[in-house]
């Protein structure tokens, strides 16, 4: 989106949903019913299995395909997503990252085939091509959790698709650098802009360095670097952050690159507002917050974002449906041409109060940037586990400032009477729900899609990558060879496991400091050793996260939690199989085996982790699950013999370790 000069009224942002779910044909219909409600820009949400280079028929794309997002297996399902999309005219936002290469390459390829079919010149329509693929994998390792291989290789092929791109699709961004999740994982705005620069610096510094790119390039290299930020309702907070997190940008890229050209220094950043602050109690409270958080990275003409997306006021009960996307896009819309927001110069500019407030997180994340490199950078602080173990541990603070009531949460721990809403009448379709059926079209699709192709060519197309993969070539051009000859997602990233690997980020739970002088949790302590004295054993709990969905930010709270009351915690991190999970719980004797699920994969992953303790002789050791779970799922659960359900709206921790050791006592017969 272009800059306006100071004296022209502003152009508004970018207009997205995140949006993509079922299958390519079910989406393209919702990308195009959005499009034709005024979004100027889509924003395409992937399946957990096309995130984690999983195809639909593998055991750990197990009832999650289509669930979170658009499974994309192959090129057939590239060209069906985006049937009727020009897409040397759209703007299209991919929240992809370990296998961002492979989903440019696809979706390069398809705009080729366009080009082709058009009778256009090919490199002419990819030179048009503009849009972000997120790409960022150190926050995945922080946060989110969809990485796939080690940190060396996942940042060369960083590298290379930004060398790529800067030759090839030069209005492409290549990168999204995403404080947006480390907010999520508890981040404190100094910490947010810090570890976002330094992800950039890592990134920049290898693509510099790797020898693809010209010194005098640089320049374009950064003018494509873009940002994916988090606001959350403290907007006065927030949108200083972003003042400070622009000017630290502009002083990096000129002192530590040497851009000469104020506007390739900009700070070009896109904003999704704070979805996991989005409430199941009281929903309809959630409009206000997000109209809060899209004033925080709005109102400051200089530090605006270029592109907003906003979550549906239901989020936090499951998927949103069409209708709520659409209020929260006319949310937008309303802000940008009824108000006169866009019509004055920064408001901001000469206030003492937001100056002083920008100083501050100027400060301390230039103490916080300083401090990684000193650990070696980036890379090697998510190695070492600090950049993780500091945000497990902002994160247990901010929940204990919830708990004890420092921190409000409207309608959750505060102002909990209330009215039934009309917006979850009895009766009415409150969320989106995915048909299983779906999962069984789109591995059957995938099987005959592996009938209809070329298979020697993919044989040689994937050969070829594997060894280029072992050399230091550039990797795009074999991945598009890849996309062209009909390779699948799971086919691409598994070439890429044999060479590089796969990788375990550390959990960062050990580090968490405990709460002291607390006397609910001094009184659940008590219990625990009560019951174990009974027992004559130390209790264990064995926390586990099912299936794909990487959000763990929520199982290490209750990790650390669990470890602050006494129990022995086994916690492996993220993407078991319930196999796996069944395995670690009968080899370490816990009493209790705890799941989280946030993808909506509960009602298939869950009962198998129940179905296999019985058959390993452990039926006796209670389940218990934690994620967002609709009360009718949760009835179904507990049909099936889950021993407790708890959702977003159950908060208090300690209060849950207390209903965990009267479990855990109630099936050892004591009193």
């Amino acid at each position: 989106m272009p800059y306006p000069t100071d004296r022209e009224r502003d152009r508004p942002w970018v207009m997205r949903t995140y949006a993509g779910h079922s299958s390519a044909a079910a989406s393209n219909e919702l990308y195009r019913r959005n499009l034709a409600k005024g979004q100027t820009g889509l924003s395409v949400a992937f399946d957990l299995p096309t995130q984690t280079g999983y195809d639909p028929d593998h055991q750990l794309s197990r009832g999650e395909v289509g669930k979170v997002g658009v499974p994309v297996s192959h090129i057939g399902d590239m060209r069906r997503l985006f049937d009727g999309i020009p897409l040397a005219e759209a703007n299209t936002s991919m929240t992809i990252n370990a296998p961002a290469m492979w989903l440019l390459a696809l979706y390069v390829s398809v705009a080729r085939e366009q080009a082709e079919a058009e009778g256009r010149d090919v490199d002419e329509v990819l030179a048009k091509l503009t849009g972000t693929t997120q790409n960022d994998i150190i926050k995945e390792y922080l946060s989110r959790g969809t990485y796939i291989f080690p940190p060396g290789p996942s940042l060369r092929l960083i590298t290379d698709m930004i060398a790529w791109t800067v030759h090839h699709v030069p209005k492409w961004n290549p990168i999204n650098i995403c404080s947006y999740h480390l907010q999520e994982a508890g981040a404190t705005p100094t910490q947010e802009v810090a570890y976002a620069l330094c992800t950039a610096i890592a990134v920049l510094d290898a693509v510099r360095d790797s020898g693809q790119v010209d010194a005098a390039d640089m320049a374009k290299v950064v003018a494509r670097i873009s940002f994916f930020v988090n606001a959350g309702v403290r907007f006065v907070e927030e949108m200083s952050k972003m003042r400070a997190f622009t000017a630290l940008w502009d002083e990096l890229t000129r002192d530590r690159y040497g851009v000469t050209d104020p506007k390739a220094r900009r700070l070009r950043y896109g904003v999704q507002v704070n979805s996991l602050g989005l409430t199941e109690a009281q929903p309809e409270n959630n409009v206000q917050r997000i109209v809060l958080e899209m004033l925080a990275v709005s109102l400051s003409r200089g530090a605006r974002a270029r592109a907003i997306q906003l979550p549906a006021w239901n989020e936090a009960l499951g998927l949103p449906r069409p209708w709520d996307q659409q209020w929260a896009l006319r949310m937008q819309q309303v802000l940008a041409f009824e108000t006169d927001l866009l019509e004055y110069e920064d408001i901001f500019d000469g206030s003492h109060v937001i100056q002083a407030k920008v100083d501050e997180i100027m400060a301390g994340a230039r103490e916080e940037i300083a401090r990684v490199q000193d650990l070696g950078g980036a890379v090697a602080a998510v190695e070492s586990g600090y950049m993780k173990s500091q945000l497990v541990a902002s994160l247990a603070e901010y929940r204990r400032g919830m708990e004890n009531g420092e921190r409000i949460l409207v309608g959750v721990n505060k102002f909990e009477t209330t009215e039934p809403s009309p917006l979850q009448a009895e009766g009415a379709k409150a969320i989106e729900t995915i048909d299983p059926a779906v999962e069984k079209a789109a591995v059957t699709a995938i099987e005959e899609w592996r009938t209809q192709r070329d298979n020697e060519a993919v044989e040689r197309s994937l050969t070829a990558l594997k060894e280029r993969a072992r050399t230091t070539e550039n990797l795009f051009e074999a991945t598009v060879d890849c996309a062209r000859a009909g390779v699948t997602t799971g086919e691409w990233a598994g070439a890429l496991r044999e060479v590089f690997g796969e990788y375990r980020a550390p959990t960062g739970v050990s580090a968490a400091a405990a709460g002291g002088g607390d006397p609910q949790l001094e009184r659940v302590r008590e219990r625990v050793r009560a019951t174990e004295a009974e027992l004559g054993e130390r209790l264990r709990i064995l926390v586990g996260k099912p299936g794909l969905d990487g959000h763990s930010n929520g199982a290490e709270q209750v990790a650390v939690r669990a470890r602050d009351v006494g129990f022995e915690v086994v916690y492996q991190g993220i993407r078991l199989t319930p196999e796996q999970i069944v395995a670690a719980a009968v080899q370490e004797g816990v009493h209790v085996v705890g799941l989280s699920v946030l993808s909506g994969s509960h009602l298939e992953v869950v009962p198998h982790v129940v179905d296999g303790l019985r058959a390993a002789g452990a039926g006796d050791v209670p389940v218990i699950v934690g994620g967002i779970i609709p009360p009718d799922d949760a009835a179904l659960l507990t049909e099936r013999g889950i021993a407790r359900v708890f959702t977003p709206k159950d908060y208090e921790l300690t209060e849950i370790m207390d209903g965990i050791v009267s479990l855990v006592r109630e099936r050892n017969g004591l009193s």
